[in-house]
């Protein structure tokens, strides 16, 4: 099912002239519909005077999702896939749909402060270089999530995030490189990774690096745009003044096992595709160690609670 796809960067405004599409904002959606719901609330009231079009991507929900955006929200392209083909694949599917000059991959678990959109747009406009913005996230208890800014996750990098290093020395350059901890949160700066769960792409830059890369199913899909974004010759910047609450990850709580495989298999993915040949066995040794450790602490908890 498809409704409301449109083609071309232009529109035909209210006072007959063509105006160009500035913003497309893309969520893609799994079983989350009362976080959906507040999701397009929240966009809505922040793109206000803002240029845009809104599309949710569904991946074969079975909670009413597509029923519920048919019915409150019918100014929101609704494209249903008729099965879960993956957060990469479906954000393609918004991005091929969509005319903006900026596009918005959003998560649908997040609530967008009022002056978000405006704020990074601002930013976009007054900055060629920047290839795409992120902002700054805190949990449902105004906690600063530290992955609204990451650097690049090199084996020496990762490995002083998992051991726990970088909680020992959170501001130091070295031992949490991978949280940019010498950054403050509140100052921009550029970040080599942004988060998925809000990622505003200069449409120009989307051209050069390319869509989403569908071997990513969910997680890392992030992690590689954001590189491929830098490698096309761009930067990616954090905006402490755009601001989103993110509830995490709660398309991925009925399956906690699949979340766990999906996400050190995107570690492996991307250390073949962005790392140097010399590292590709000992990264994929060492993240099959972490996930077969994680997976077996998973169902010891659960055989514990039966």
């Amino acid at each position: 099912m498809r409704r409301g796809a449109k083609a071309g960067r232009s529109h035909q405004g209210g006072d007959g002239f063509l105006k160009m599409m500035e913003l497309s904002v893309i969520i893609v959606s799994y079983n989350v519909r009362d976080y959906l719901r507040q999701a397009l609330s929240s966009l809505i009231a922040a793109s206000e005077g803002i240029n845009h079009e809104i599309t949710v991507v569904d991946n074969s929900s079975a909670d009413s999702s597509p029923q519920m955006v048919e019915t409150e929200f019918p100014s929101v392209r609704l494209i249903v896939s008729a099965a879960n083909e993956g957060f990469s694949a479906a954000c393609n599917k918004g991005i091929m749909a969509s005319s903006g000059d900026y596009i918005l991959i959003l998560n649908p678990d997040t609530v967008v402060h009022r002056n978000a959109f405006g704020n990074a747009l601002a930013f976009m406009r007054s900055h060629p270089d920047a290839g795409a913005a992120g902002a700054r996230m805190t949990d449902d208890n105004g906690r600063f999530l530290p992955e609204s800014k990451r650097g690049f996750p090199s084996p020496l990098t990762s490995l002083f995030r998992f051991t726990g290093l970088g909680r020992l020395f959170p501001r130091s350059a070295l031992f949490n490189a991978y949280y940019i901890g010498q950054k403050p949160d509140d100052e921009i700066c550029r970040a080599d990774i942004l988060t998925g769960a809000f990622m505003m792409i200069r449409r120009e830059a989307l051209e050069k690096a390319g869509l989403f890369d569908t071997a990513y199913f969910m997680y890392g899909e992030d992690i590689d745009m954001s590189w491929r974004i830098r490698k096309a010759g761009y930067f990616n910047y954090y905006l402490p003044d755009v601001r989103i609450i993110h509830y995490k990850g709660r398309s991925a709580i009925s399956d906690r096992e699949g979340s766990i495989r999906h996400f050190y298999g995107a570690m492996k993915i991307f250390a073949v595709n962005h790392l140097h040949r010399g590292w590709h066995l000992p990264v994929r040794a060492c993240v099959t160690l972490l996930e077969t450790s994680e997976l077996l602490r998973l169902r010891f908890r659960r055989l514990i609670k039966k």
